[in-house]
């Protein structure tokens, strides 16, 4: 009798399982690596470098072609913005190197001080300028309190002054400078200040020194251009028109320089306050040709009933005889 968990045993044989073509090309890569010596890890990588996977033919992307594009489509990608440029850094202000060492030599104090006023003239001529008068004024008066003596100070405060129309001011200081100099060349302004506080003696006496110093032509006009309006201001008027016509405010002239043009138009001015309309027009005229946006001539011109005349054409510079035989 059998014993018992015993499975009965088979009569019958079972017949051998065929492998496949990769089980057997595993077992020769296996039976090799064991002749070679190898391990198991490198058996098995063995036998997976000789098998060929799966067919190309099941993929489950066979038989399909991809679409092809009817057009070309360009990939425009956003560039990188160029960098801002950086912006140029701002020129520093410099004075003149002989203003400089003026200040410094002419300031009694330490060198700490000196420098400082070096610095505020620099800020003072800077913002001068910059057309910045009150500014201007304001620090040119502390230099000019430190060192009295110094003529360019004088005049940058006086310029100043009389930008700002502190006509007392600039009177002190740019007399100051030609006290210092000598030099005229601001004496005009300094009579139009005391001309603007009706100092009318003042005026002549300070015309009657600029023609003494023997001033340049443009300054000896521009002395004769503000003594004509003073005596204009006290309806002098004969006396404006004979000063101003010795000075030859009635030339008239093709190429006329900036000192004419003053002249005609201040020599208008005067024919206009004492009631010689025709003659203040014609003048007026003149300046406006020479140059038309010079001053408020031509709206003065309108004012007085006239239009703005034109150039005259420009002469013909080819002689007639050369252009008859050209012909």
């Amino acid at each position: 009798m059998p014993p018992r968990n015993r499975p009965p045993s088979r009569t019958r044989t079972e017949r051998p399982r065929e492998l496949s073509p990769e089980e057997i090309e595993r077992a020769k890569a296996d039976s090799y690596g064991r002749a070679q010596g190898w391990g198991g890890v490198a058996r098995k990588g063995g036998a997976n470098i000789k098998s060929t996977g799966q067919a190309m033919e099941v993929t489950p992307s066979s038989g399909t072609k991809p679409d092809r594009m009817s057009t070309w489509v360009q990939d425009e990608r956003p560039t990188s913005a160029a960098p801002v440029a950086k912006a140029k850094p701002k020129v520093k202000y410099a004075l003149p190197g002989d203003i400089a060492a003026d200040v410094r030599k002419a300031f009694i104090g330490t060198s700490y001080m000196r420098e400082k006023m070096v610095l505020t003239l620099t800020k003072a001529a800077e913002a001068y300028d910059r057309k910045r008068y009150e500014e201007a004024l304001r620090l040119g008066r502390i230099v000019a309190d430190a060192v009295p003596g110094v003529a360019p100070v004088r005049e940058l405060t006086g310029l100043a002054a009389y930008r700002a129309e502190r006509w007392n001011m600039a009177r002190i200081h740019l007399r100051a400078h030609f006290t210092i100099t000598g030099d005229a060349e601001h004496l005009p302004l300094v009579m139009d200040c005391d001309r603007a506080n009706f100092k009318f003696r003042a005026v002549a006496k300070t015309f009657g020194e600029l023609e003494e110093s023997e001033p340049s032509a443009e300054v000896l006009a521009e002395g004769r251009i503000v003594m004509a309006a003073s005596l204009a201001d006290q309806r002098l008027y004969t006396e404006a028109i004979e000063l101003l016509t010795k000075a030859g405010a009635t030339k008239q002239l093709r190429n006329p320089s900036y000192r004419h043009v003053r002249l005609w138009y201040a020599l208008a001015d005067v024919y206009d306050r004492a009631g010689d309309l025709t003659s203040a027009r014609e003048l007026f005229a003149r300046v406006v040709i020479a140059e038309p946006d010079a001053y408020d001539a031509k709206t003065r011109l309108g004012e007085l009933g006239a239009s703005a005349p034109r150039k005259n054409r420009r002469r013909r510079t080819t002689p007639v005889s050369k252009k008859k035989s050209a012909d």
